[in-house]
């Protein structure tokens, strides 16, 4: 019998090729006056906009160029509040949806984003229900339709903290694997960097449960295959995969947690500007292998180790599942290394200590030393 335990998330999922489709009468649904979350580049936003027109709603654009910050959100709020928007709706993604998924919560009550935040802020739950909420996601990365938290950047402390609340679900996740079409290589690769990370990090982590187990242990070499094809050339059948395994990572870190990948990622984002995707795949080996070692000699249970490191053997070809192989790949793969962001003025030191603190290392499997997480961080250099 295994120890009790729950499970959230969306109100509804629909995934699979052609469900976008449904997107305009879903949004109707919740009402006529819609905020459209969007990036700038994302062709079907245009399409929903003139579908969502086209049956006589009123629609507010909010453009999301980059990963959310303060006074986005603050801009975002006061747009939905002149528009009299009673429905959101994000299109894009990871930071697309996550600035729509801060919006619906906040909308309704009359706080400022910083009293909610973690952290940094307040940490305060909300004041009031969430306004509806529907997420489209059009990359297959951060799982952000299917979490109950938003990362949000807070530029004056140079971190990335999350406004969390577990009403700040989507009422409705609808993901079609055919926006991710096309997408540019290396946002392909950083973005799915991120999603496999996000499957490997619950299932090793202090806080899994056995709903989790069963997701994950489907979705890491399922994710890891379909990696590697993307990384050679487009293929559909692989799109729809990575997206499967987007959204399990998704479920999974909503309903067990993360690890050090995402600790230390938080801090580095926010201080040095990289991207999350990039940083969580330059981190993954550096961050397993610390992990495995020091689980080894504290006399722990390294079983799941063993097993991801046979899943990365058979789905990636790594000899012996070698977590330190995984930076060579990747530097075959064209990834980019972090050492672009970092300068001389980089204290390691200090971002580590600061990452100690995240609420993602609170899941690791084990307390990494400081001085381990330091080392981490150079090797992802």
């Amino acid at each position: 019998m295994s120890d009790p335990f729950s499970f959230l998330t969306a109100g509804q999922i629909l995934f699979g090729r052609g469900q976008s489709a449904k997107a305009s009468g879903i949004v109707m649904g919740f009402g006529t006056r819609a905020l459209l979350v969007r990036g700038r580049s994302v062709a079907f936003a245009d399409t929903l906009r003139q579908e969502l027109e086209d049956t006589g709603a009123d629609v507010c654009e909010v453009f999301c160029s980059a990963e959310p910050d303060v006074d986005m959100v603050r801009a975002g709020l006061d747009a939905g509040r002149r528009a009299e928007c009673t429905v959101v709706v994000s299109v894009g993604g990871g930071a697309v949806v996550d600035l729509g998924k801060a919006l619906a919560a906040l909308l309704p009550g009359t706080t400022d984003v910083m009293d909610h935040l973690e952290g940094v802020g307040g940490g305060a739950p909300l004041a009031a229900d969430p306004m509806p909420f529907v997420a489209i996601p059009t990359t297959s990365g951060t799982g952000a339709e299917v979490t109950k938290n938003a990362v949000i950047a807070v530029p004056e402390a140079r971190r990335k903290v999350s406004l969390r609340d577990d009403r700040i679900l989507p009422d409705i996740a609808l993901i079609d694997p055919a926006l991710t079409d096309g997408a540019p290589r290396a946002m392909t690769l950083a973005a799915g960097l991120d999603a496999v990370t996000q499957v490997i990090e619950p299932y090793l982590c202090n806080r899994t449960n056995p709903l989790i187990d069963a997701l994950c242990r489907a979705a890491i070499p399922q994710g890891l295959r379909a990696l590697a094809i993307l990384e050679q050339s487009e293929d559909p059948a692989a799109r729809d995969t990575m997206a499967f395994c987007s959204l399990a990572g998704g479920l999974a870190l909503a309903n067990a947690g993360l690890g050090a990948v995402h600790g230390l990622a938080g801090v580095l984002g926010g201080r040095l500007g990289a991207p999350h995707g990039l940083i969580c795949g330059r981190l993954l080996g550096p961050v397993l292998h610390a992990n495995a070692r020091e689980m080894q000699r504290i006399g722990a249970d390294t079983i799941r180790f063993d097993e991801v490191a046979s899943m990365l053997s058979v789905s990636l070809g790594l000899p012996d599942g070698d977590f330190a192989r995984i930076q060579p790949l990747l530097d075959r793969w064209d990834v980019l290394r972090l050492g672009q962001w970092v300068s001389q003025d980089t204290d390691l030191e200090a971002i580590a200590a600061e990452a100690e603190t995240a609420s993602s290392m609170r899941a690791n499997p084990c307390r990494l030393p400081r001085q381990t997480l330091v080392e981490v961080i150079r090797d992802a250099l």
